[in-house]
């Protein structure tokens, strides 16, 4: 018998043209004056303005919040809130990548529930939704669109802190491949490796199901077959919508099966260095799926199968090692090649690191257990 599962997703819209539905879904929620959040990067690329634009046409006034760092912080999230607080708004429109959908999420966190935003770290710790929440995707990797989680970096503590509730997952996602086209080589690997691991994740995650699986394994298919021809071929929309899949399918994986090792270990590395959350897990994903191989083989074996690797006459041991280097060779084809030394992490940092990874209720569902040990063994193999 199958296990009680409950799957959390929003509505959302899938193909080129997607975002010109912003000020329809306005309307249908009630809206009078929406706060889009964004960043610089994405204002310059110009789909900040497109959807103003949408909005303009729909008769829906809109202001623009765009104080938002590539890991967003927590005293960003609050001046969101007072900034939508001041200017009237009722809705929140999300315009970029995982930073600005993550600070849009929180930005709707505190708004409705009046704390700030470091007191809702965790699972179930966010009683009230926020106003309706509108994505529109900018990158293919972050999965924010459409996932229950909210990643906010605590500056204080050199931490992000992982937000976890259904009352965060959006009321809409727009997923528009068109937006990714202004996307640099780096971010199309640095965002694709990182929707590989929510894949990969939640297919041995504790917490895995059927309902799950196949949408975790077809992400894995569709950016090993397709995020190499997407770097060296950045203007092919037909390549951008096929990562973009991989991204939304891997969101909906991970958003309900949750993740591991890599992104609690990312988290606390990616506080500490303000370095980008996809580079992060690439570097430390071999690593941890080493360590964690022999707990859960059967589902590493499959997830090779689904890289393409050919395994049949192979040893055990020699399949284990095929799965690690395909993945090894993936992320340095991407350009993905630091270590942990190279970007600066030293082996006095590392049980400062381990301690918060320890923390991090991505080790919850992880599918083998570890303590403080494991974690800093992991680290040092990074470096």
């Amino acid at each position: 018998m199958q296990e009680l599962r409950k799957f959390v997703a929003p509505e959302f819209v899938f193909g080129c043209g997607s975002l010109n539905l912003a000020g329809r879904y306005a309307i249908n929620f009630g809206a009078e004056k929406v706060l889009i959040v964004t960043d610089p990067g994405v204002i310059a690329a110009g789909w900040c303005g497109k959807v103003k634009d949408v909005l303009d046409a729909a008769g829906i006034a809109s202001v623009v919040f765009s104080a938002v760092s590539p890991n967003p912080r927590a005293e960003e999230v609050m001046a969101g809130a007072e900034f939508y607080r001041s200017h009237g708004c009722d809705v929140i429109v999300a315009v970029g990548g995982g930073s600005a959908i993550d600070c849009a999420k929180g930005i709707g966190i505190v708004s409705m529930n009046r704390k700030h935003i470091l007191q809702f770290e965790g699972i179930d710790n966010v009683n009230v939704p926020g106003p309706p929440l509108i994505c529109i995707p900018t990158t293919a990797g972050s999965s924010a669109d459409v996932s229950q989680f909210a990643i906010i970096t605590n500056l204080e503590e050199r931490v992000k802190i992982a937000i976890i509730s259904k009352t965060v997952v959006p009321d809409v996602a727009l997923i528009d491949p068109a937006t990714t086209l202004t996307m640099d080589p780096y971010l199309t690997a640095c965002t694709g490796i990182d929707a590989m691991v929510h894949a990969i994740e939640a297919y041995v995650s504790s917490t895995h199901s059927s309902l799950l699986d196949m949408h975790a394994l077809e992400a894995i298919r569709l950016i090993r077959a397709n995020l190499l021809n997407t770097i060296a071929n950045p203007t092919d929309l037909e390549l951008r919508s096929r990562i973009m899949q991989a991204s939304l399918e891997a969101g909906l994986a991970f958003s309900n099966a949750s993740l591991g090792a890599v992104h609690a270990m990312a988290h606390s590395l990616g506080g500490f260095l303000d370095c980008p959350h996809g580079e992060c897990n690439a570097i430390l994903l071999d690593h941890v799926i080493s360590f964690n191989y022999a707990s859960s083989e059967e589902r590493y074996l499959k997830v090779g199968e689904a890289l393409g690797i050919d395994m049949r006459g192979m040893a055990a041991k020699n399949k284990r090692t095929a799965i690690l280097q395909e993945i090894a060779e993936l992320k340095l084809a991407s350009g993905i090649d630091k270590t942990l030394r190279e970007r600066g992490i030293h082996i006095s940092d590392i049980p400062e690191l381990a301690d918060k990874a320890l923390r991090d209720p991505c080790l919850v569902t992880n599918p083998r257990r570890f303590n403080k040990r494991d974690i800093e063994v992991i680290y040092a193999e990074a470096l």
